[in-house]
């Protein structure tokens, strides 16, 4: 499914991470159907990168979505489709059908999402908050947040949805 396609209004934009928390995914889902909008899911591989910023290049649409054809994005974009697929079908169960895409996007996390969502037409971008653990807490240190970077340097509404864990009990 292609997003220019989608029927009725523009949809909603989610970014998603391999083993991301499960939240940010079924809240996306949730809403889509609440608000009966189509749902338009983006994978950012960091990895890759923009070759250039020229829109009249044939090479810009190439830099902005990654090859398909190369195994690790294949293996990574199958299982979010996946688990995209199991939350719709959630969320459809308890309301109306969720139309649905999964794009894949090169770059900058927040950039790519905000470049989609102009490209797109999403009224919001829904994005979780980081991961528990060092890991994660090192890598928002050296990349910086993408809720954070999203909602200082674009005019669209930004959900950020938090890991849901009470306080008391965060051991992280």
């Amino acid at each position: 499914m292609n997003p220019e396609r989608f029927s009725g209004p523009p949809p909603l934009l989610v970014g998603l991470l391999p083993d991301q928390h499960p939240e940010v995914l079924k809240t996306a889902t949730s809403l889509a159907a609440r608000l009966s909008a189509p749902l338009l899911c983006a994978y950012v591989d960091e990895a890759s990168y923009l070759v250039e910023w020229d829109p009249t290049r044939s090479a810009h649409r190439l830099s902005l979505h990654p090859d398909k054809d190369d195994d690790d994005i294949r293996t990574i974009t199958s299982g979010l489709r996946s688990v995209v697929e199991q939350a719709v079908a959630d969320a459809t169960a308890s309301g109306a059908p969720v139309e649905w895409t999964l794009r894949t996007l090169a770059g900058d996390p927040g950039r790519a999402l905000a470049r989609l969502a102009a490209e797109s037409n999403s009224p919001m971008i829904i994005v979780g908050t980081s991961e528990r653990g060092l890991t994660h807490r090192i890598s928002e240190l050296l990349n910086g947040s993408v809720g954070l970077w999203l909602t200082h340097h674009q005019s669209r509404p930004v959900l950020v949805v938090p890991y849901r864990m009470p306080a008391h009990q965060d051991d992280a």
